[in-house]
């Protein structure tokens, strides 16, 4: 029972550990708002930059999966080249170590339990401070509580006695298998907690008390290295190209550093406890944070020069992918993720609206051009039809990851409200997709009449009438891609406002043109085709709306 007791224990340790280590991310995520995604995405091709970005976003967020994935998602979104993403990713791994060192300093010199309640008592209270835009950095100090309160209960739980002392003891016995166990042990425990992080703090927690030697806990620490790339690998499943790439070169590079450092592992330990002072045996939790910053600046250093090198291998291992045979839309974007700042889904997201944007447009210029090659109809007919059934996949999917974005713990009232504004931007390029087919069915019908000239009277205003709201469209994708300018909602009105004005007075020219004797048929195809426009500039004003 003791046993039995103790498992629970250490699970339930570890369980808040972990999460004190996702609210305090989500927590400085939250607070720090736009600013880690705008430092990222401006970073150059200077790759030392890179490193020190990678670093002091890694270190800042304490984590190197919300890095990392970040790193992949702007990949993903061609915000950021392979190039630029090696250099993050080396500096991520720098930056990941921070935590050992805060654990290191602050969990086993001094007991900070005391000061943990009110730390979390501060951090609740600070929820409801709505009104000074602080509320959001809350949740960095609940989570930082927490953390120390779980170091504290991980002490206890890890407390495992004699007999299981002497079985990590034999381990490290083994010597070329012993450490090679302790480095399975580390990727196997860090890939199904999906922290390295956390992996870490339960090594110094048992080293601190004797279960785990020196050599067998540098061994696991650099399994975990190995390990902690597997969300950049689950991140990269759905992503494009240039994204698995990205991940790749976090595993290769994690990989590679750690046999290098096996084999070396002697000499690498003599030069830790050469810069740590005193016996490992006297300062083992200091020992081992300092073997995961040494491992990792030593294995950055050694790459860093070799970056486009480094990118071209990925290039080969991971080729393009061939052209998918496939009609049917698949989003291309990183899965929503509790740990990741939620901007970077918008960003992804922005990609694909504009993608639809796109496509609705094809549609549309199909439409106008069929006035002038009627021969095609039946083309343009099948390819609106086609184009119209791909936009309703899009819109499902993307609003769907949307609704799952907005639900994320990290995400903050700005973040839904954008969410919710991009759900509704996609809405309308939808409806405005079922009224272009609506209009070129209709236009199919007016076009197969038997009076149809293109040189025309009505046929001429109709397709100048359609070149309006085209035009009104392309407005609206300037829009979405760059935001609204200044009086951009008045140019916006105004069209609206030109549009509603055209089909009165085209609807009043075709009612004289009755009255006058026109074929009645001809003109009540023609009124028609005159409302369906309206109502698809209705559709681009909604557009303009939601921007």
């Amino acid at each position: 029972m003791d046993i039995v007791g103790q498992l629970f224990g250490f699970a339930g340790s570890l369980c808040l550990l972990l999460f004190g280590m996702s609210m305090l991310s989500n927590g400085i995520q939250k607070g720090a708002g736009s600013g880690l995604k705008n430092l990222v995405s401006k970073i150059t091709k200077n790759r030392f930059y890179a490193i020190l970005t990678g670093l002091g976003v890694t270190a800042f967020v304490q984590s190197s999966g919300a890095t990392t994935v970040m790193v992949v998602s702007f990949v993903n979104a061609e915000i950021l080249s392979l190039e630029q993403a090696i250099g993050v990713i080396f500096g991520a791994n720098i930056g990941t170590t921070a935590t050992a060192w805060i654990v290191s300093l602050f969990g086993f010199n001094f007991s900070i339990s005391a000061a943990a309640v009110p730390i979390f008592g501060f951090g609740f209270v600070l929820k409801y401070f709505k009104r000074f835009k602080i509320h959001n950095f809350a949740d960095c100090f609940m989570g930082f509580a927490l953390l120390f309160m779980a170091l504290g209960l991980l002490k206890e739980s890890l407390e495992l006695g004699p007999a299981a002392t002497k079985i990590f003891l034999a381990i490290s016995d083994w010597k070329f298998w012993g450490l090679l166990v302790g480095v399975l042990l580390g990727v196997v425990i860090t890939a199904l907690i999906h922290s390295s992080s956390a992996m870490t703090a339960i090594v110094l927690t048992m080293a601190a008390s004797g279960t785990l030697s020196w050599k067998l806990s540098a061994a696991i620490v650099l399994g975990s290295n190995i390990g902690s790339t597997v969300d950049a690998v689950m991140s990269s499943f759905s992503a494009s190209t240039n994204a698995r790439r990205a991940a790749f070169v976090h595993v290769a590079f994690n990989v590679a550093g750690t046999l290098l450092a096996l084999a070396l592992f002697n000499p690498f330990l003599s030069l830790v406890d050469s810069i740590v002072p005193g016996a490992p045996g006297e300062s083992i939790t200091t020992h081992i944070s300092m073997l995961h910053t040494v491992f990792n600046v030593c294995a950055t250093l050694l790459f860093a020069p070799f970056v486009s090198q480094v990118a071209s291998l990925a290039r080969r291992i991971v080729p393009e992918s061939k052209v998918e045979t496939d009609s049917h839309y698949h989003l291309p974007a990183i899965l929503p993720h509790s740990g990741i700042i939620t901007e970077l889904y918008s960003v992804q997201i922005q990609a694909e609206v504009s993608k639809m944007a796109a496509k609705v447009m094809d549609m549309f210029d199909s439409v106008c051009s069929n006035f002038s090659m009627p021969e095609k109809s039946g083309k343009v007919r099948d390819y609106v039809e086609s184009v119209e059934v791909y936009i309703e996949e899009m819109n499902s999917e993307i609003s769907g990851f949307l609704q799952n974005c907005a639900r994320l713990p990290n995400a903050n009232s700005t973040d839904r409200a954008y969410f919710s504004k991009l759900m509704h931007m996609t809405d309308s390029l939808a409806a405005l997709s079922e009224e272009t087919s609506s209009l070129m069915h209709t236009a199919k019908k007016y076009i197969d009449g038997e009076n149809y000239n293109f040189s025309d009277e009505r046929t001429k205003e109709i397709v100048d009438y359609l070149e309006v709201v085209r035009s009104f469209f392309e407005l609206a994708c300037t829009f979405m891609t760059v935001g609204i300018m200044e009086n951009g909602k008045k140019y916006g009105e105004t069209f609206e406002a030109k549009i509603d004005e055209m089909k009165r007075t085209l609807k009043k020219a075709s009612r004289k043109r009755m009255e006058t004797g026109a074929d009645v048929k001809t003109e009540l195809r023609y009124i028609g085709m005159v409302r369906k426009i309206e109502r698809a500039g209705d559709c681009v004003w909604s557009i303009v709306q939601s921007v």
